[in-house]
């Protein structure tokens, strides 16, 4: 029997809001990834460790925050750790994505970005999130579950990134609009 983990893609979501400024005032918060904090529900900010800062090749190193009660029974990372991902597409407001690296620095299919479109008076941002294959991290959490287990921490990890999309778009939205 194949395991939901060799499912790919793994995860894919998106959402999506309208937001009254420019897509060039939008894509200029969105891509200041330093800013994440702001309106990231784990992402803390950080800081740029390579590269021009927000341009295709850089690497942001994301200071990460995770609570307890976040899939309570899973063998997640708590508390704070840190996260390497270099940008992979930076079209001023367009589109701005980066992918998520491993410890060792190896690309992973884990991506996440923006999307922008003008829309009326304003734009529609659109944040993503698909991971293709498991990465390693998500090897790590599901190693000591039995399947019944694994697809339980798929289904509630999936409602909590749609959670996560949802709450950044409706912070980032403030952040812009105040």
């Amino acid at each position: 029997m194949t395991s939901i983990i060799e499912k790919s893609p793994l995860f894919e979501l998106s959402a999506d809001i309208h937001v009254e400024a420019t897509a060039e005032e939008i894509y200029d918060v969105v891509s200041d990834l330093r800013r994440s904090g702001e309106w990231s529900p784990e992402c803390q900010g950080g800081e740029w460790i390579s590269g021009e800062p927000a341009t295709v090749g850089a690497v942001f190193r994301g200071e990460n925050l995770r609570s307890e009660d976040v899939v309570a029974w899973a063998p997640l990372v708590r508390g704070t750790w840190y996260t390497d991902a270099r940008v992979v597409a930076a079209e001023p407001g367009r589109s701005f994505r980066w992918m998520m690296l491993s410890h060792a620095g190896a690309d992973q299919e884990s991506v996440w970005g923006f999307g922008i479109e003008p829309a009326g008076r304003g734009a529609v941002l659109t944040h993503h999130f698909r991971m293709g294959t498991a990465t390693a991290g998500i090897h790590k959490i599901v190693a000591d579950l039995d399947e019944t287990e694994r697809v339980k921490f798929v289904e509630e990890w999936t409602s909590k990134l749609a959670q996560d999309l949802d709450a950044t778009l409706q912070r980032i939205k403030k952040v812009i609009e105040s």
